[in-house]
């Protein structure tokens, strides 16, 4: 990631078990001294991995981000089942080992496009209220089936034999929304068996990495952090420098001509007093009489 000192940009960062995803977003306010700090995906507390922050006005690109398909890798135990689908959580059933055939016999109906029932200990809303507030209070809490869709799944033994498998870790490819403690549950079902997660790490995020990110502990210690540029959370959209009158009309809101092709885009500032690549909008192609036009729907700075 390029260096950027400015209070707008992209971090990532690599959240260890036992905090929440706010708690990162906190950390890094502390440690920015910035408010406006939103993430892309929540993280189980006991999941670790990568969390995509971005800061300042870059939060109003979250939406925007290329930040799917994710890809996990969770360490599955075999056996029993949690109320929490995770190792935080009361047994709530038992079941014989399932077997490497049945495992993996039963991987193609959980692929594409499916109906997944949320963990009942989840942030889901029920009556206007989270599901995992519910459910420890101990009511029974039924969640409508959500469609999400994994793409492939990826099984290898840990522990156990090929007729009775007691742990295996799992490499998940999914869309955003999709619950991988509930992968696992659907699996050992589907194998006679039932199972939960003891471990659970985000290593992608569509075109983010862990290799980029930096670890919690750094924005606790109070260490400088680099931003990288807003521009670099746009990755994957096409770009198109700007001249300064066209940022001038950008930055108020008046549309420009397109010169690249896409249906977004992202425009950059190369006027002589600005650094050559800051983002200055992101914009949506509309047609006009004066043919192809760039439309501001985010514009990083003030007109």
């Amino acid at each position: 990631m390029a260096p950027h000192q400015a209070p707008d940009g992209l971090l990532l960062v690599d959240k260890p078990a036992g905090v929440t995803s706010h708690d990162v977003v906190n950390a890094a306010r502390r440690a920015l001294g910035e408010k406006r700090i939103g993430h892309g995906g929540t993280l189980d507390p006991f999941a670790t991995g990568l969390l995509v922050l971005l800061v300042g006005r870059a939060t109003r690109l979250l939406q925007w981000v290329h930040d799917e398909p994710k890809v996990y890798d969770a360490v599955v135990r075999f056996g029993a089942e949690t109320d929490t689908e995770d190792l935080a959580g009361q047994v709530t059933r038992a079941a014989t080992l399932p077997s490497r055939a049945a495992l993996e016999a039963a991987v193609p109906a959980l692929l594409g496009d499916v109906d997944q029932v949320p963990p009942a200990y989840s942030a889901k809303h029920v009556d206007g209220r989270r599901a995992y507030e519910l459910a420890r209070e101990g009511r029974e809490v039924v969640l409508t089936p959500v469609r999400v869709r994994i793409e492939s799944i990826v099984l290898s033994m840990v522990e156990g034999s090929v007729d009775a498998v007691q742990a295996c870790r799992m490499r998940v490819t999914c869309g955003g929304g999709t619950y991988v403690r509930s992968i696992a549950r659907d699996l050992a079902r589907a194998a006679g068996s039932a199972a939960h997660l003891t471990a659970l790490r985000r290593e992608r995020a569509g075109v983010f990495t862990l290799a980029r990110a930096i670890p919690l502990e750094r924005l606790r210690a109070g260490d400088p952090v680099v931003l990288a540029p807003a521009v670099d959370a746009l990755e994957g959209f096409p770009q198109q420098v700007l001249s300064a009158d066209e940022v001038a009309r950008i930055v108020r809101g008046i549309d420009v001509e397109a010169r690249v092709n896409g249906a977004f885009a992202a425009l950059l500032d190369a006027a002589p007093d600005a650094s050559a690549g800051t983002l200055v909008a992101f914009a949506e192609r509309r047609p006009s009489e004066r043919g192809e036009r760039w439309q501001p729907r985010v514009v990083m700075r003030d007109g």
